[in-house]
């Protein structure tokens, strides 16, 4: 349920911190036999030059963070050996998300998506914080 209330307002939040994506997908599965690499995406967005990942869940956690992390680094060797040369970009996304979960998130690099009113709001890595690219 989570997911279908977030990923309709992506595209047009992400474009308000200008970034311009074309397509979204939800639910992306990767299964590459051949070199082990094993993935689900629960919101793909994409464009020519960046795809940004979003991990969606009620009250995201550290581990889930973590766990992100790794997907995003899964994802970096399969584009690579696809011979993707786009940056991935990751966020983290939720429906109640505490202060020190949203900070961590902040910290390794991933945009937070926070419920605001009827939709959300995106943060973004700022200050002592950055924004990471696989």
């Amino acid at each position: 349920m989570v997911e279908h209330m977030v990923v309709p307002n992506l595209l047009a939040k992400f474009k308000d911190l200008d970034f311009t994506f074309e397509v979204a997908h939800k639910n992306t599965e990767i299964k590459d036999e051949k070199n082990k690499i094993f993935v689900e995406v629960d919101a793909f967005l994409q464009n020519g030059d960046k795809v940004m990942i979003v991990e969606i869940k009620a009250t995201p956690t550290t581990k889930d963070v973590d766990d992100h992390v790794k997907r995003m680094e899964k994802l970096r060797k399969y584009a690579d050996l696809h011979k993707d040369n786009r940056k991935y970009l990751g966020a983290v996304a939720g429906v109640v998300t505490g202060d020190s979960v949203k900070n961590y998130a902040l910290k390794a690099g991933f945009f937070v998506v926070v419920p605001s009113g009827d939709t959300f709001n995106i943060i973004k890595p700022e200050g002592k914080y950055h924004v990471r690219e696989w």
